[in-house]
């Protein structure tokens, strides 16, 4: 399974927004030049993440986007849904019965089941990992990385 740049650059935009939208809604602008992502691309994705209510946005002055619940009330695998749509690895017409789908050896397939686990691994693998899991990752990553910056400059300029 492969996922696209509209799971990948909206996942990133929704923790860019757990990190930086707490007491001010966040406009797409700021949010596509702290991510390296192109504006009109996050325009395209935000209806879809407002729509399933995982932002809120508001007009005016002072408008842009806020995250539509609390971080730890989504998943990852919420977000990819949204964006992707289904997330299994495998469409295999023989583990669901769908609409005018079935597989003649579905009966005799033991295959069937390497798919299903697979597709259930990425399921349990994404469902459990939530928004502010990865918001606090990314916070702590920030910090280190400004520590590192700091720790840099003052031994070049302690240098003499």
């Amino acid at each position: 399974m492969k996922l696209s740049t509209r799971a990948r650059y909206g996942l990133r935009a929704l923790i860019d927004l757990g990190l930086y939208s707490e007491n001010e809604a966040v406009s797409i602008q700021s949010i596509a030049e702290r991510q390296k992502i192109s504006d009109s691309y996050l325009e395209q994705l935000m209806p879809k993440l407002k729509k399933a209510g995982l932002v809120v946005s508001s007009r005016g002055v002072q408008g842009g986007y806020r995250l539509g619940r609390p971080a730890e009330e989504i998943s990852v695998g919420e977000v990819l849904r949204v964006l992707e749509g289904g997330l299994d690895a495998v469409s295999c017409p023989g583990l669901e019965e769908q609409a005018g789908e079935s597989c003649a050896e579905a009966d005799f397939c033991v295959t069937k089941q390497v798919w299903k686990r697979i597709n259930e691994g990425i399921k349990e693998a994404v469902d459990t990992m939530m928004l502010n899991e990865l918001i606090e990752q990314s916070r702590e990553a920030h910090e280190h990385h400004t520590e590192e910056i700091t720790e840099g400059k003052r031994a070049c300029c302690s240098a003499g």
